[in-house]
């Protein structure tokens, strides 16, 4: 069971990257604002998903975010800043994206760069913890799967 929030009475984003593992193409995150009491039973983390789960959930969670974006980090730039400087930079890149100012960041992982004073928490596993993050990481790996299918 995943839980829809960490602050309940803030705006809260959920962020995921993918692409940190990968030898080959972009880094790219996510950030997603759920409603509070948005459940979809089989949302999860996105590598516990098929394919076709992946993308039914992709338009269930674009239709009910509140506000959702996606960005990228090429590996051109990627190979100038290192992997985990992109990562925080896609992160970025979403949330200065989202058209719902989150007042608290849910991120997938240990690590993060503060982002304009936003508090945040990092969560090791978060995007099988909570709902905002699964979603967020959903987003980014059918839009970076999509990227090197082309």
């Amino acid at each position: 069971m995943l839980f829809s929030s960490f602050t309940p009475d803030l705006i809260e984003a959920g962020c995921d990257e993918v692409g940190r593992g990968c030898l080959a193409g972009p880094v790219v995150a996510a950030a997603v604002i759920l409603p509070k009491d948005y459940q979809h039973e089989l949302l999860n983390d996105s590598k516990q998903l098929t394919r076709d789960d992946r993308l039914l959930l992709r338009e269930e969670i674009v239709k009910h975010a509140l506000a959702w974006s996606v960005a990228e980090v090429s590996n051109e730039e990627i190979d100038e800043i290192n992997i985990l400087n992109a990562s925080f930079k896609a992160m970025h890149l979403a949330l200065d994206q989202l058209k719902v100012r989150p007042q608290f960041l849910l991120i997938d992982g240990n690590r993060f760069k503060p982002y304009n004073e936003v508090p945040f928490e990092c969560v090791i596993k978060g995007d099988a913890a909570y709902l905002s993050i699964a979603a967020a990481s959903v987003l980014a790996k059918t839009y970076r799967d999509e990227q090197m299918e082309k």
